[in-house]
């Protein structure tokens, strides 16, 4: 990947509906090349899709946390990840090193769908505890 890659990247980081025509403009090269380098960085795993930006608010989940998860000796990760994928509210989860076993950024209407769920997380017994911070406001956001 060379610098005009990462120019094109930015940019679409920045406006993934942003077009070739625009990023030429920006990057002093025709809109076909532009091109062809956006689909070269899609085959090569740079580039995984678009997707829109939503705000959470407006969709009315004001309640986001960081729940850690502490789970029974030889619970597989595999077990793990298919059971998180079971609810919505899971926007996002990572296996993690330190006390806790895995890391899981949750999204809710309100505090008390928050604790449903944390209940409902721990109802298959594979989840022996919980430990949560809820998120107060984003500091950085890339």
């Amino acid at each position: 990947m060379d610098e005009i890659d990462e120019q094109i990247v930015a940019l679409l980081v920045e406006d993934g509906r942003r077009s070739y025509g625009d990023i030429a403009t920006r990057v002093s090269l025709s809109a076909p090349s532009v091109k062809r380098r956006v689909d070269a960085l899609l085959r090569r795993g740079a580039i995984t899709g678009f997707t829109a930006r939503l705000n959470p608010e407006a969709m009315g989940q004001t309640t986001e946390a960081l729940v850690e998860l502490f789970y029974a000796p030889g619970t597989l990760l595999d077990e793990v990840a298919a059971r998180l994928r079971q609810h919505p509210e899971v926007v996002e989860a990572w296996s993690v090193t330190g006390d806790a076993d895995a890391i899981a950024r949750v999204r809710t209407r309100s505090n008390a769908d928050l604790e449903r769920l944390i209940m409902r997380l721990q109802q298959d017994g594979s989840v022996r505890r919980t430990r949560s911070q809820v998120v107060l406001s984003q500091l950085v956001g890339r």
